[in-house]
């Protein structure tokens, strides 16, 4: 399995519009396109963390494909006016608020 985390901004007044957001995208095929299997949405503290597992190895492939698809566009649009990158200077697409894991540890 293959996983990122996204780190952001977000108010946390913003998490149900966030949750409502995502779940109408989870409720189309493009997961299932993405390779995504899990979906996990996190705040704490003003931040925002956005946690995917993906078929093992092509998460990253498949995600850099569907970036042209309407409903990418779509749900990138709608989260604009909840979601800001944690260091606009920096941004200039998800990979640049994607986490390095440094550690992992598994019981299987």
């Amino acid at each position: 399995m293959y996983s990122t985390l996204i780190v952001a901004r977000m108010d946390p007044g913003a998490a149900a519009d966030v949750g409502r957001i995502f779940q109408a995208f989870d409720e189309t095929e493009m997961p299932d396109l993405m390779g995504t299997r899990r979906r996990e949405l996190f705040s704490y503290q003003g931040l925002y963390f956005h946690l995917q597992d993906f078929d093992a190895g092509d998460g990253h492939e498949r995600i850099g494909q569907s970036r042209e698809d309407p409903r990418f566009i779509k749900i990138s649009d709608d989260l604009k006016p909840f979601i800001e990158a944690y260091d606009p200077t920096t941004w200039r697409s998800p990979a640049d608020a994607m986490a390095t894991r440094f550690y992992h540890w598994s019981a299987r």
